[in-house]
């Protein structure tokens, strides 16, 4: 954890809280955490300047605005030298309708996630993706026809209990 302070029991209830309404009040997650406002603050200051709490933000219901869909993408590059990984991802990094870029291992190299007016915008921004020689040599599009199941929140009791 690069020198980070640890985390008792209290922080990462804080965390916990705090991932189901980052606009509660202080009062409010001090009480849900059993501290008292003061002290509950101080920890979330700590939790902030250590970098366990990097923002807060909306969620935002799309489709209340406007028609979209979601695809996700499996990208394979010509070539696998690290400047090829590093011109792709700088690349990436200003295309606005790209929510997610991982870097995978298996029988291809990303897999990403854009969010588009439709089909047809999808398939320009790609289009123009090949024509500026990010360094694409195929790719495959899955169309998300529902979400049935999308979290924002981790599951950090889960992932931090040793004892599972």
């Amino acid at each position: 954890m690069n020198g980070a302070p640890k985390l008792d029991r209290i922080d990462l209830n804080i965390l916990v809280q705090l991932q189901k309404d980052g606009r509660m009040t202080n009062a409010n997650l001090a009480e849900a955490v059993g501290l008292s406002a003061s002290p509950c603050l101080q920890r979330v200051k700590r939790l902030e300047s250590a970098g366990y709490i990097t923002g807060y933000g909306a969620q935002i219901n799309l489709s209340k605005l406007t028609e979209s869909i979601t695809v996700f993408t499996e990208i394979t590059l010509v070539d696998h030298r690290k400047e090829d990984f590093v011109k792709f991802e700088a690349n990436m990094r200003n295309v606005d309708e790209l929510l997610e870029c991982h870097l995978v291992s298996g029988g291809y190299d990303y897999l990403l996630r854009f969010v588009c007016r439709s089909i047809s915008h999808y398939q320009e921004r790609m289009e123009n993706l090949l024509e500026r020689n990010v360094g694409i040599e195929k790719y495959f599009s899955y169309i998300v026809l529902k979400s049935p199941i999308v979290k924002h929140a981790l599951p950090l009791k889960v992932l931090l209990d040793s004892d599972s």
